[in-house]
């Protein structure tokens, strides 16, 4: 399994934590930046993240910025995206049941990094249920043509 990860200045504490935790679980990490807390913009980070996911190089992203908000709205304009701002493990477990979100967003100024943790185990080990979600999905993807 491989990972994208990005975040802006506000995220980049925890994006820094998180792929310890990544890798600690022998979770392939390509790490787009940003690389400090200097102020950047959080949608370059989404579009580098959303490319590696597009161009089928990772499996999945990860994106953290203040409220994950703005990470969030950025990243669901990429085609093929499917970005779920998650605060609590049910939430991300349920965006890859349902939505089959291919984007965890975290909110790096909400969330500490054990919860942030959890809500990536809950995501990382949920699968996409198919069926009607699927149906739902595919109405997803017809609005982006």
């Amino acid at each position: 399994m491989k990972f994208a990860i990005g975040s802006d200045h506000a995220g980049f504490e925890l994006k820094e934590k998180l792929k310890k935790y990544l890798t600690s679980k022998n979770i392939e990490v390509i790490d787009v930046g940003t690389n400090s807390t200097e102020s950047v913009d959080y949608p370059d980070f989404a579009e580098k993240v959303g490319k590696l996911i597009n161009n089928k190089e990772v499996d999945f992203g990860i994106l953290i910025c203040g409220t994950g908000i703005g990470m969030s709205i950025a990243a669901n304009k990429i085609k093929g995206i499917r970005a779920a701002l998650c605060t609590i493990p049910e939430m991300a477990a349920l965006s890859r049941k349902h939505n089959n979100a291919n984007v965890l967003v975290l909110p790096g100024r909400l969330i500490g990094y054990e919860l942030a943790t959890w809500i990536f185990d809950a995501f990382i080990n949920a699968t996409f249920e198919g069926g009607r979600h699927e149906r739902r999905v595919n109405k997803i993807k017809a609005l982006e043509e």
